[in-house]
């Protein structure tokens, strides 16, 4: 396999939207603990308990996604300088090591977005509870027909 200069090259981008990204998770998540954190301390619930582990597992798996994605490029960056340097055996090592981190870090984000449908199942299932409670409407004929 012949490698070249810009072969790490094309990975910039892509890393660069990545950790944009990964960035932007963050600060979402930010916002709904802080909010959350608020709600609890006015009003102490359950949900908003279970909710909040969740998001300080999440938030430091976006740290590692960051931290592996950061890797990768830093990788990359070295593997550029090796190729430059005429290292080519060692430049496709290290981008070999920059393919891997980045690949580790796209798993842990396929793992927090797992996570994050956890989170929204426990409102969901909080508002299950609450309709549930709810008399039920009656079904109008066309809808007990159809059932």
């Amino acid at each position: 396999m012949s490698i070249e200069l810009t072969t790490p090259a094309l990975l910039f981008s892509t890393i660069s939207l990545l950790l944009l990204a990964y960035t932007n998770r963050f600060l979402a998540l930010a916002t709904v603990i802080r909010s959350l954190h608020r709600e609890y301390q006015q009003t102490p619930n359950p949900i908003a308990a279970a909710q909040i582990l969740n998001l300080r597992k999440r938030v430091n798996l976006i740290r590692d996604m960051q931290t592996l994605g950061v890797a990768s490029l830093l990788s990359c960056t070295i593997c550029m300088g090796l190729l430059f340097a005429g290292q080519i055996g060692l430049g496709k090592i290290v981008f070999g090591f920059s393919l891997i981190l980045m690949v580790g870090s796209l798993a842990i984000s396929l793992w927090e977005i797992r996570m994050s449908v956890g989170a929204l199942n426990l409102q969901l299932g909080d508002l299950e509870k609450l309709r549930t409670g709810l008399r039920p409407r009656p079904m109008s004929d066309e809808e007990s027909q159809g059932s």
